[in-house]
């Protein structure tokens, strides 16, 4: 462990030299990258820091507390200093540990969240509504800024899909668990013998590729134009301002309607293509690697039942870690933190599982 916290001190000084460089300086991707690397290693290297302090008085109370002749006011000072750095040292080598486990590389990013209704018709849309309502609160809770990018509707206010951003820092810590399908157990207005209906929700969440990560040769590209479609007949419907970006080598389509401008359309189609492209690509990474982890929170395939929203009990639980909830109203209006938290203690238990199992 010690070699690594050197390593990564000597890198932090590095960086810390390097951005002071006018070269660095004016490169802005590369100045964005090593500013991002930094405060990343700064809060091990903090930590270390403390950590060589906290060692070296335990070390001089120790060779004191060896010496014959001692003073005993002096002993017993000595003693207390022994005592206290001990602990110190005790939750300063946790703390490193912690800080060591294997991090998402995009826990900082911002993410796009895509939301389409899946098995029970009207109410799978209904619950994709009812979904993003919740997403959005819980984002704006957290400080987060939310852009539609692209929407469609249903006749009955439902969501058939829906793509949109949250921006901010750390957006994609708090949304990555959310990936996969949703189940909901409810019993529909319409149904008048009072039984449940079970309807699921697929929820896919993306980091936000930038456009130095994932270049975008037009040549790739095909980019129709349409006009606009949707429940009540929008305005827009009257010129053709929707776009439909088809990546040609992947066959992956994105459409976007939500704005009259075309080129405001296609900005969103663009991104939400990048995001999508990135995470395929990581996607392929992960699955090269044999010996990839596999979280106990689940693997964020689309395919996987991850939570149930029972509406008659009032509950929610989370199928990877077996955690219920019976607070659905206010989960449902983006109190979602209880469950957030649960997911990445249960993910970071799975890391230090595995980090200890590398150990010699």
């Amino acid at each position: 462990m010690f070699d690594k916290l050197q390593a990564v001190r000597q890198r932090f000084e590095e960086i810390g030299i390097r951005l002071q460089s006018p070269d660095v300086a004016a490169d802005n991707a590369q100045y964005r990258s090593l500013m991002k690397e930094y405060h990343r290693l700064e809060p091990v290297a903090e930590c270390y820091t403390r950590y060589e302090a906290a060692k070296s008085a335990y070390d001089q109370a120790d060779e004191l507390l060896g010496e014959s002749g001692l003073d005993p006011e002096l002993r017993e000072l000595a003693q207390e200093e022994y005592v206290s750095q001990k602990e110190a040292l005790r939750k300063l080598e946790s703390e490193l540990r912690e800080l060591l486990l294997p991090r998402d590389e995009n826990d900082d990013r911002s993410v796009i969240v895509e939301i389409r209704g899946g098995a029970g018709g009207e109410e799978a849309a209904l619950f994709a509504h009812s979904l993003t309502r919740m997403y959005m609160m819980y984002a704006q809770q957290r400080g987060f800024t939310i852009e539609v990018l692209s929407l469609n509707e249903t006749e009955l206010g439902g969501t058939k899909e829906i793509s949109f951003s949250v921006e901010g820092e750390g957006a994609y810590s708090r949304f990555k668990f959310e990936s996969g399908v949703h189940r909901v157990q409810s019993v529909p207005e319409t149904e008048t013998q009072g039984r449940v209906h079970t309807s699921t929700v697929t929820v896919a969440v993306m980091p936000q590729a930038e456009e130095v990560e994932v270049e975008l040769d037009p040549a790739d590209l095909r980019i129709d134009t349409f006009r606009s479609s949707g429940a009540g007949g929008q305005h827009i419907n009257k010129t053709s301002s929707a776009i439909r970006v088809t990546h040609l080598p992947t066959g992956m389509v994105v459409e976007c309607q939500d704005e009259r401008s075309q080129y405001k359309n296609k900005d969103k189609a663009l991104r939400v293509l990048r995001s999508r492209l990135l995470a395929q690509k990581q996607a392929q990474q992960d699955a090269r690697i044999a010996a990839e982890r596999r979280s106990q929170v689940g693997t964020g395939d689309r395919s996987e039942r991850i939570r149930t929203y029972n509406f008659p009990q009032g509950r929610v639980t989370d199928h990877r870690i077996g955690l219920t909830l019976y607070r659905l109203d206010s989960i449902m209006n983006g109190s979602l933190d209880e469950l957030v938290e649960a997911l990445i203690t249960a993910d970071r238990a799975e890391k230090r599982k595995a980090s200890a199992e590398e150990e010699p």
